[in-house]
């Protein structure tokens, strides 16, 4: 259905939103129809999951870089956040997505243990041992454990996710089991040497290559 255009008291055109979000055919949700400001707003918050989960192959891009070893500017710091931190904008999008769909529950506890594991990681990532030490003195000498246990518990988070991606019936299933796969390789990759962390990076630029492309595919209701 055409979307029309109206103008406004300043002369702008308005966008009319098409009638998916309201009648004559309202959306539904539990049997009862929902408010056309709560549609528009889903729909806003589904175009913002849609595009957002390209952050992800991209952080897996940058992951993998890391893994290889960053020898030029802007050097593994750098590199590490800026893939920390599109990774974080990718979990928010693909909870998000997933948030009508039966395995929310589930999504969200992912999202919120991925989120705790890179709250974790940053400070270790960025400081060195003496500074970590200095400002947490109970870290003294569990310093690389302490970063294991983060990258571990990221890990987890990404395998709930995966696994909500699995059992929601709502993308490809095979994404899940790939995002399952790179969570392994990535936990593992704390106590294992090559080419192991870049495995599980490559399986995260799978994964997310395709939980993108079908993501931005999904169309709400009719």
């Amino acid at each position: 259905m055409s979307i029309s255009h109206r103008q406004t008291a300043s002369g702008r055109p308005l966008r009319v939103a098409p009638a998916w979000v309201g009648a004559p055919t309202p959306v539904e949700l539990d049997g009862h129809p929902m408010p056309v400001r709560d549609a528009i707003w889903i729909w806003s918050v589904r175009r913002y999951a849609r595009l957002a989960l390209w952050a992800l192959p991209a952080s897996a891009v940058l992951y993998g870089w890391l893994t290889l070893g960053v020898q030029s500017q802007p050097g593994p710091l750098v590199v590490g956040l800026l893939a920390g931190w599109l990774a974080v904008i990718a979990v928010i999008a693909l909870a998000g997505l997933l948030a009508g769909s039966r395995t929310r529950r589930c999504a969200l506890a992912g999202l919120l243990v991925t989120l705790a594991g890179g709250t974790m990681l940053v400070p270790l990532a960025g400081l060195s041992e003496a500074a970590v030490e200095e400002s947490a003195p109970l870290a003294a000498g569990h310093v690389p454990d302490l970063l294991a246990a983060a990258v571990v518990i990221s890990a987890a988070g990404l395998l709930l996710l995966g696994w909500a991606v699995f059992r929601s019936k709502l993308v490809n299933p095979a994404d899940g089991v790939l995002l399952m796969l790179a969570a392994l390789a990535m936990g593992a990759g704390t106590t294992m040497d090559q080419p192991v962390p870049t495995v599980g990076a490559l399986l995260l630029l799978a994964a997310g290559m395709g939980l993108a492309w079908t993501g931005g595919r999904l169309v709400p209701r009719s």
